[in-house]
């Protein structure tokens, strides 16, 4: 007699077993907390406003939310539909496409990134047009004269058309390695410390005024790393902020925003927020193709991040937790263990 038990086909590509995403669901919750409290202590006794840091974290949380959702009822229709939403308001954006100072580049490489994720999900006929969808997003961002949207998308969708066969866990590792280098480069920029010192190219494309920027959050960390200057108060301190070239009051690096506004604390529990999405990514049951372009799009934001003022806007950190929680949804019909 034959077992009338079917034994699960484990998935491959390096996910580790079921059971670890209820771990992983509690540590996002302990680490959006604890950005959410880290704000209000770095605010206390200050003339500091942490609203703008707990609209973000609220925007991330619902945006995940919202993605686990909408990615377990319909998870083609629902990525493809944050994909065209994405684009709409990139384009629809008073601060247009192009430059440093808005949105724009943000929000065309969300929405490349989830156009390409609906194609993996999607049945084969469907996926040369959402892959063309994507590129016409990425052309949409080069026409525009966003050089940042443009490079980034693009590269989302080269990493999202290479992502058939790539291991799971060695793909999320560079993306975290990725990550990293855009921080330290960063850091090395504004603390001076750039080996040979920058090249001329490379200062002019991130201006003057930029550099000085960074500088500038630099030297206020140091004046306290461990609670920083206070949210929000970088267009207070900065000499930088009170030149004519620059009249917005962010240093636009999200990291030196950080170390500036709430310390060394403040970028460490930057760090495991994005830890936290590589690491939800890695336990997704969603198949290996989705999961990796959703971790190059997140990385690819989290290099304009570092470079410019991206996460300054919620509708980017919304963007990023829906697109994150997309990827990590179990459809309702996918039984735990087996391949979607």
């Amino acid at each position: 007699m034959t077992s009338s038990v079917v034994e699960p086909v484990v998935q491959d590509h390096g996910r580790p077993a079921d059971g670890c995403a209820g771990a992983t669901d509690i540590a996002g919750v302990l680490i959006l907390a604890g950005c959410a409290v880290w704000a209000l202590i770095a605010a206390m006794g200050r003339p500091a406003r942490p609203e703008g840091v707990l609209l973000a974290v609220l925007a991330v949380a619902a945006g995940y939310a919202c993605g686990r959702i909408a990615g377990s009822l319909l998870p083609v229709a629902s990525t493809a539909a944050a994909g065209l939403a994405g684009f709409g308001l990139a384009c629809a954006s008073p601060y247009g496409l192009a430059g440093h100072e808005g949105p724009g580049a943000a929000q065309l490489t969300l929405a490349t990134g989830a156009i390409c994720c609906a194609a993996w999900a999607a049945p084969r006929v469907l996926r040369p047009a959402l892959w063309l969808l994507a590129a016409a997003i990425t052309l949409t961002a080069v026409v525009g004269g966003s050089t940042a949207g443009s490079v980034a998308s693009g590269a989302v969708l080269v990493c999202s058309l290479a992502a058939a066969r790539p291991r799971r866990l060695p793909a999320l590792a560079a993306c975290a390695l990725v990550a990293a280098v855009a921080v330290g480069g960063t850091w090395a920029v504004a603390k001076d410390a750039v080996p040979g010192g920058l090249a001329p190219a490379l200062r002019d494309h991130l201006t003057e005024h930029r550099i000085r920027l960074w500088q500038d959050a630099a030297r206020i960390e140091e004046t306290d790393p461990l609670r920083g200057a206070g949210p929000d108060r970088f267009g207070e301190l900065s000499p930088a902020v009170a030149q004519p070239q620059g009249p917005e009051a962010k240093p636009h690096s999200a990291p030196l925003q950080q170390a500036a506004g709430q310390g060394l604390p403040g970028v460490a529990l930057l760090g495991a927020a994005f830890a936290w999405m590589l690491h939800a990514l890695w336990c997704s049951p969603r198949p290996t193709p989705v999961v990796l372009t959703a971790a190059a799009t997140l990385t690819a934001l989290a290099v304009e991040s570092c470079l410019g003022n991206a996460l300054s806007f919620s509708q980017v950190t919304a963007g990023a937790g829906l697109l994150a929680g997309l990827a990590t949804a179990r459809r309702l019909d996918q039984t735990p263990g087996t391949v979607p």
